[in-house]
């Protein structure tokens, strides 16, 4: 069963395309590290929140993940921009396109 991390974080006004620029410009790194979907996502409706889902190997290879320096970089670069309301959610991704069997 792989690891899958689903959330919301909102920014501060006018920064969530700079956020959502710093979160994709990371994804290239992810794979080494045992992503194997990030995905990130706003809606036309609301210019605040951003959302990301991501399915991971496991648990442990997504918490392995942020403490990589590249990872720990772009979160000091986001955070200062977001206002500090986050949601998340952990699941157990049990298939789906894209997604890895196992």
């Amino acid at each position: 069963m792989k690891f899958g991390y689903f959330g919301t974080m909102k920014a501060k006004p006018g920064h969530r395309d700079e956020i959502v620029s710093i979160l994709i410009s990371g994804a290239d790194g992810l794979r080494a590290a045992g992503c194997h979907v990030y995905v990130v996502g706003v809606s036309d409706s609301d210019d605040q929140t951003i959302w990301v889902n991501e399915v991971w190997e496991s648990k442990e290879h997504h918490a392995a993940s942020l403490r990589l320096p590249e990872t720990r970089a772009a979160i000091a670069r986001a955070m200062p921009l977001l206002t500090g309301e986050f949601t998340q959610q952990e699941i157990t991704v049990l298939g789906g396109l894209g997604v890895p069997a196992g």
